[in-house]
């Protein structure tokens, strides 16, 4: 009897399989790692072949000892925004353009000449840009005509592995819904988008639900995989929206907070939302009908990481010495200091940043600082202010949230100084999810389940994710952290006329 549901989460760093009962139970878990090749400043890619690798091989690994029909669904959840061109024989003609590349600046450029971008935001979902994959697809177009002429499908990562199982051309709609092309309120290809990119729509996939039963496991395939030939096949999602489902939000009006070097807030609608200010973006969601508008900061784990690099290197040193967590230490000099950091505010925009201001050229900064403030002090002022500019699109979507708490997900997540600061500053409780790095397989293997139907619906995820505290917030801290938000956004646009400066320089 199939009892077992089989989850690849394909990443940046390497493709994640999991193994999971219906019952919600992680049985086996491993990774195969890649390389990804970054040149030319903001080049990124990887070699999709490498991908299918990670995949036989980490399938190998997670079934070893394991009766392959027990397997009842093999699902996906993959990098989003990713440019893979194939030929008709499902070949990579090159190596597969990833998310992190911003090489098509001057193909988006032009794009907007004949694309007004208001419109293209309220159609698509998103503001057009190099990082999406029509951008990426543009600069082929432009600069390896050789190679575009022979393309017969463009995909995303997990849409190139699920056809080297299947044999099938598809990709879902939350993929879909992070390339530019997507009509996100007919959800489907936008013919408007299309033609001013002067595309054939013939390169682009079939679009399925995320829970659809796309094909099944090919003998060539099983031979490889370790599989059982005529397994099924789910979609999945991208891994934003994996993430949506692992952090249990499946239904209207929830809402999460991911944490990692960067972090987003996401919630469950009815509709597309369509900011007039465009501070945030929307995908589809991986549950049909659904949809998820997203806010997104660039360096929030990433900003605790610089300090770490920087400001703490002795305790790095003391924690390398004494085999403790160098972020344990930096959480307790954090938690020292007081609510406000003795009045230092941090900007966190290390890499410019996304929601709400979409200023690739913003700058970190600390405002305020005096000759008494402590290594305390900034350790506090950075976690402090990377939740202050979460805080911002927290209230974009504040209006359209139901729940009750914020369910929490990701790594940087784990320090109670994080979570803590997190909880006042947007003055809601938080839930903290048992295993904060696994809501993202979690999510695959959840809508591998409802897809083949060995799970009754979404919210069977209640059985796989596990809810280890809730926090409160403290009312006290979070009104002086509200007078801090309003602080951050007078500091932000102070500083805007200089940022393009120093950019340039």
């Amino acid at each position: 009897m199939a009892d077992l549901i089989l989850a690849h989460d394909l990443g940046t760093s390497g493709n994640k399989a999991t193994l999971y009962s219906v019952e919600g139970e992680l049985v086996a878990s491993t990774t195969a790692a890649y390389d990804t090749h970054y040149f030319n400043g903001n080049w990124a890619e990887q070699n999709p072949n490498d991908w299918w690798t990670g995949v036989a091989q980490a399938s190998q690994v997670v079934l070893s000892g394991v009766d392959a029909d027990r397997v009842g669904a093999v699902s996906f959840s993959g990098q989003m925004m990713g440019c893979v061109c194939v030929d008709a024989q499902g070949r990579a003609l090159r190596d597969a353009i990833i998310w992190a590349d911003q090489r098509s600046v001057e193909q988006v450029d032009d794009l907007l000449t004949r694309v007004d971008l208001p419109r293209a935001y309220r159609a698509t979902g998103h503001r057009l840009s190099p990082s999406y994959t029509l951008g990426k697809l543009l600069w082929i177009r432009d600069n390896e005509p050789d190679i575009y002429r022979k393309i017969h499908k463009v995909l995303n990562p997990k849409d190139f592995i699920i056809h080297k199982l299947t044999g099938a051309w598809v990709t879902d709609e939350t993929d879909a819904s992070g390339t530019n092309l997507f009509n996100l309120v007919r959800r489907q290809w936008s013919e408007e988008m299309i033609d001013a990119a002067g595309i054939s729509p013939e390169i682009l996939p079939d679009i399925v639900p995320s829970p659809t039963v796309v094909g099944s496991v090919t003998s060539e395939a099983a031979r490889l995989t370790g599989l059982r030939e005529g397994t099924p096949v789910v979609c999945g999602a991208g891994d934003g929206l994996c993430a949506s489902v692992g952090a249990g939000c499946v239904e209207e009006g929830h809402a999460y907070t991911y944490l990692g070097s960067s972090a987003w807030i996401a919630i469950a609608t009815p509709s597309v939302l369509s900011d007039p200010q465009m501070r945030t973006f929307t995908f589809a969601h991986a549950v049909p009908g659904l949809y998820s508008p997203c806010g997104t900061a660039q360096a929030v784990g990433a900003s605790f990481d610089w300090v770490r690099d920087t400001i703490c290197r002795d305790e790095g040193r003391t924690a390398e010495s004494s085999g403790s967590d160098v972020h344990e230490i930096m959480n307790q000099l954090a938690a020292a200091a007081p609510v406000g950091a003795n009045g230092l505010l941090f900007l966190p925009y290390l890499l410019g940043e996304r929601s709400p201001w979409w200023n690739p050229d913003a700058r970190g900064a600390f405002i305020g600082l005096k000759m008494e403030h402590s290594r305390e002090d900034l350790l506090r002022a950075v976690v402090e202010g990377a939740f202050l500019t979460m805080r911002l699109i927290l209230e974009v979507f504040r209006p359209h949230i139901t729940s009750d708490v914020m369910d929490v997900i990701g790594g940087f997540a784990r320090g109670g100084i994080q979570q803590r600061i997190m909880a006042d500053v947007y003055g809601m409780p938080l839930a903290i999810s048992e295993n904060l790095a696994e809501a993202t397989s979690m999510g695959a293997a959840v809508i591998g389940g409802v897809g083949s139907g060995m799970l009754d619906g979404f919210g069977a995820v209640d059985r796989f994710r596990k809810v280890a505290r809730v926090v409160e917030p403290d009312l006290h801290a979070h009104a002086r952290y509200s007078e801090l938000v309003s602080l951050l956004q007078e500091s932000y646009r102070s500083l805007e006329g200089v940022y393009g400066r120093l950019a340039a320089l």
